[in-house]
């Protein structure tokens, strides 16, 4: 097979009428969280549609059970429902086992022994080591890769614009300029703040004032409030706004999201660092902007670099509990080892130099 499609290119594919025929195996991968969501569910709806009714949700590592995968492909249901197989790998790193595994699944699409299986593989972006490895060359040569491009801070008011004009609205130039600086390059932050505007106002062309008090009109407890909290080390606050995220009936996935993505900004800004790279450029080419990046410096500031490998870890292993999956030595409750993850970056201190 070996497609290659953008995130729009899949969207008009699937709202063609008569929809398309499905692929057997997808491969979604990149860095936008919100995008990544709405591709995966855009390939969900349609495989439902096609017939897919049965679905099996698994997340897996390098310490996973992968026989699971090929499990899945295999126990074909009494009632012979055709299956959606929806498999993530967080970390982009599968391991030895997972690599071996996910090369059988690829070599597995080509044959056509996937009857009535469709399959689906989420992957982070991917590096150019990880991307010529021969499972990722399996699965790129064997499926329709969904490649989620960044949406860079530049183009990030015309994205606000083409979002708003699916609900007939319009800003002018500034005020779209003014919005984009005001939701940090945050994608997600951007998509709430537009979807508020749909709520709030009817179609047609809306002011600069009346976007400035309804973007300006926050939640006491919000989750960048959180990140925030976290970034400048004040540990009391970012435990008490995530007790009231919680209280709120905040969606979990969403609060993680919001940390987690910060932590693995963190991590490749401190290994850049490390590394003896140039971190104004790189702080731009992790889309980090305005007083976000004083807070970001700050914090790099405050933990070693070999801090920030465990704090990813810990980051994917509060998603699979989220979802389900028992995680040794972590907590049952998501809620409980997300603050624990907050902690870790509030409270730490490098050690004085000696």
């Amino acid at each position: 097979m070996g497609r290659r499609l953008d995130a729009d290119s899949l969207s008009s594919l699937l709202k063609k009428t008569p929809p398309p025929t499905l692929d057997t195996l997808y491969v979604v991968s990149g860095d936008e969280p919100l995008l990544i969501i709405e591709a995966s569910d855009a390939l969900r709806a349609a495989a439902a549609q096609a017939g897919y009714t049965e679905r099996v949700s698994l997340t897996l590592d390098a310490r996973g059970d992968w026989s699971a995968v090929i499990g899945a492909t295999q126990n074909v249901s009494l009632f012979g429902d055709r299956r959606l197989v929806d498999l993530s790998i967080p970390t982009g790193k599968p391991g030895k086992t997972g690599a071996e595994t996910l090369l059988k699944l690829a070599g597995m699409a080509e044959s056509g022994a996937l009857a009535d299986t469709l399959v689906m593989v989420n992957l982070p972006r991917l590096d150019k080591t990880t991307r010529n490895t021969k499972w990722a060359q399996g699965l790129f040569d064997a499926g329709t890769a969904i490649e989620v491009a960044s949406i860079e801070r530049a183009a990030l008011p015309r994205w606000i614009a083409h979002r708003l004009a699916r609900q007939d609205q319009q800003l002018d130039t500034a005020t779209l300029e003014w919005m984009a600086d005001k939701v940090e390059g945050n994608l997600l932050a951007a998509h709430q703040e537009v979807q508020k505007l749909g709520l709030l106002y009817p179609p047609g062309k809306i002011s600069g004032p009346d976007v400035e008090r309804a973007v300006l009109n926050v939640a006491r407890y919000d989750v960048f409030g959180l990140r925030d909290a976290m970034l400048a080390g004040n540990a009391a606050k970012a435990l008490a706004m995530l007790s009231g995220l919680r209280a709120e009936g905040e969606a979990l996935p969403l609060v993680l999201w919001a940390v987690g993505e910060e932590v693995r900004v963190l991590a490749r800004l401190a290994a850049a660092q490390a590394a003896g790279g140039d971190m104004q450029a790189e702080m731009r080419r992790q889309r980090v902007f305005g007083p976000r990046e004083h807070l970001l410096r700050q914090t790099l500031g405050r933990l070693p670099q070999q801090a920030w490998p465990a704090a990813v870890q810990h980051a994917h292993d509060i998603d699979r509990l989220i979802k389900g999956l028992k995680v040794p030595g972590r907590l049952d409750d998501p809620w409980e080892e997300l603050g624990r993850l907050a902690l870790r970056i509030a409270l730490a201190r490098r050690p004085a130099q000696t």
